[in-house]
Parts: C-alpha cells; structure tokens; sequence
C-alpha cells in the first residue's frame, strides 16, 4: 500500500491519463474514417445485462460500443468490446485502435499487467503509430501505479524508472516525456527513502558499517532528493558514536555549507557542539551561504 501523500499523486497520474484520451480517440477515428453511430442503439447495447449476448453487426459497432462504455465508466464492458472486435475482425482497420483501447480500459480497471502485456503487443504489432508515444507513456505508468512503500521491495520502482525513462529517450520535448522526468525524480526520491529507512535500522542495530554504506549511498547516489541534508546529519552521528571525530566534523561543514537552514544541520551542529567539536570554520546554522554540493563533497571524502 503507498500512503496517503502518493495516493493523492497517483490520482493526479490518472486525470493526466484520462486528459491525454481524448486526443487519443480522435486521432483513432480520424484514422478509421470516423463516422456516427446511432447512441441510442449503442446505448440499448450496453445497458443489457449480459453483454456477451449482444449481436454484433460491425467492427464499427463494436468499436464505438466500447468508446461509450469508457464515456460511462462500464471498463469491464468496454474491454469486452475490444476484444470481441478483434477476434471477430482481426483485418479491421479498428484493430489497432482497440488494442490500444483495451490497454487502456485495463489500465482504468487497476489491472496493470492486463494493460502491460496488451499494450507490449500493440506496440509490437504497431512500433510506428501515431500513438505509439501514448502507449509507451501509458504503459509506463502502469508499472508508477504499483509502486510501494518504501517498507517493501522496491522491484517495481525500479521497472517504472525503467519504463518512464524509456519515453524520455524515445519521445524527447513531449509532453509525455516532461511528465515522465518528473515522475523519475519521484521514483529516484521514493528509493532514496528506502535507503534511509533501510539505514535507520542499521544504525538503531549499532550496525554503524552498513548505515555509513546507506547513507553515503543516498550523497553520491541521489543528490537530488530531499533526503540528502538527513543523510549527512546521519552520518555525523554514526562517526560521532564510532569515535571519528574529525568525520563527524567535516560532514557537519558539508552539511551546514549546503543546507545551512536545514534542521538536520542544526540537529548536528548541537551535537558537535555539546562535545565542543564545533570548529571555528563551522558556520551558525540559518547563516545563507552558496556552494556546490558535489564539489564540496568530493573534496572532503
């Protein structure tokens, strides 16, 4: 389960999918031809009770029967559509138009290896379509929706950084690949805070070796999340338990030189100060003062 915070971000994710949907549909109609339907023929279709009785007449039927079924929120039956298009007109020029919806009806329905493995096959069978941008975006938030938190495997953060990064490389300039960029930076956040937990733990277990090797981890390996300014007081108090003064001194400087305002600068320059290790190049916490992390970093370690 993820927590309340990335549920309220994986909505956000899902009214951005369902923005993207309606270019989608035009340009699948446009590219079969278009064309009315009667609604209210449609609309007696999909209200009866069983829909694997409805008589179906024409892909176009179909197709448009299942494009309702989105509109009312009836996934289920829109995914029945499709399928049924394709497997009783598979050389109709809707196929890959109902491929590609399905994927997305599956994705509505939280069925994400449903939608994973039925839009792999779309772009398989279709690597050069129009939406074939769309379908990769929409694939990888597939495996972004199943992310967990940070207490379990982190396997599906890692696909998602895969898949999202995939339609930054294949889509630059994109809208889908600016979303997916940001979606990176929370991924690469989201496995950040499992390595402080992680870290946590090993030093609470006074296993202070393996906590240095989490928390140096989240420096070198993910300067850009908000974790970093934690790490380094972490690693101030791991080298002050082990004795490693002159350390602890120096990554309280990185510290303070970066992240001046930060309570975990304040939190490490208290503690140095109690033991009166506070050096007279050490800055007061809240003093502003610019600097390059990476340089100041590599210079000290």
């Amino acid at each position: 389960m993820v927590n309340v915070h990335q549920k309220s971000h994986f909505y956000a994710v899902r009214h951005i999918a369902r923005c993207f949907i309606p270019a989608v549909l035009s340009i699948s109609m446009t590219a079969c031809g278009g064309g009315h339907h009667d609604s209210k023929s449609s609309k007696n279709k999909l209200n009866d009770n069983d829909p694997n009785s409805f008589q179906q007449s024409s892909p176009e039927l179909l197709y448009n029967n299942g494009i309702d079924a989105l509109h009312t929120k009836q996934y289920k039956i829109a995914t029945k559509q499709f399928e049924a298009l394709q497997e009783n007109f598979p050389y109709s020029t809707y196929v890959p138009n109902a491929q590609l919806m399905e994927g997305y009806s599956y994705y509505l329905q939280n069925k994400y290896p449903e939608a994973v493995k039925q839009l792999e096959n779309f772009l398989q069978l279709h690597p050069n379509s129009p939406d074939a941008p769309y379908a990769y975006y929409l694939r990888a938030l597939c495996f972004y929706e199943r992310i967990s938190d940070v207490q379990r495997d982190q396997q599906s953060t890692a696909d998602a950084m895969s898949a999202l990064s995939d339609v930054v490389t294949r889509f630059p300039g994109t809208p889908y690949a600016r979303d997916s960029q940001l979606k990176i930076d929370l991924c690469r956040d989201h496995l950040a805070g499992r390595e402080m937990m992680v870290g946590r733990f090993y030093e609470q277990q006074r296993n202070y070796e393996a906590a240095i090797t989490r928390f140096q981890r989240v420096v070198y390996d993910y300067q850009t999340t908000n974790h970093v300014a934690e790490a380094l007081h972490r690693l101030v108090e791991v080298y002050m338990k082990l004795g490693l003064t002159d350390q602890a001194k120096r990554t309280a400087s990185v510290l303070g030189y970066n992240y001046p305002n930060s309570k975990w600068y304040r939190y490490s320059y208290e503690d140095l100060r109690k033991y009166k290790l506070v050096s007279d190049k050490m800055q007061e916490p809240s003093q502003k003062r610019p600097g390059f992390f990476s340089r100041m970093w590599h210079s000290v370690f």
